[in-house]
């Protein structure tokens, strides 16, 4: 049951601050640097399925544990932004690789931002499923 406690709460907090944070912070860069290669509306359901593996791969390597062991709130950030650096990581540091319009701005800004929801959200939902005893 705490497995998906801490998945849910995982997730459901990653989805909340990575809007806020892709409403106010990325899409305006993004749309000041290649506005002209974004959609109008993002499309849901790729989003969806991408969060939702990436939030599964978290805590398979990193949220589970946790509760399994006495494993700190620190080294459920570190451990699950290490995979957040790596997921975003490959998206942006590729997007440069290939994209000729794709900017150091990009790649650092998204590569920061998804590397901290990913930590900050696996020590929400490890931190609030412990708080509530599951």
């Amino acid at each position: 049951m705490s497995y998906a406690i801490v998945y849910l709460i995982s997730f459901v907090a990653f989805l909340i601050i990575d809007f806020v944070g892709l409403s106010y912070l990325i899409k305006p860069i993004f749309s000041r640097d290649i506005g002209h290669l974004m959609i109008e509306d993002f499309r849901v359901v790729p989003a969806f399925l991408f969060y939702a593996f990436l939030i599964f791969v978290v805590m398979w390597f990193v949220g589970w544990p946790a509760l399994e062991g006495d494993k700190s709130l620190l080294w459920v950030f570190g451990s699950a932004a290490l995979i957040g650096a790596a997921s975003y990581g490959t998206f942006e540091f590729t997007n440069y690789a290939i994209l000729r319009d794709w900017t150091p701005t990009l790649v650092m800004v998204d590569l920061t931002w998804g590397t901290l929801v990913t930590g900050a959200t696996a020590a929400i939902g490890v931190a609030a499923t412990r708080a509530i005893g599951v």
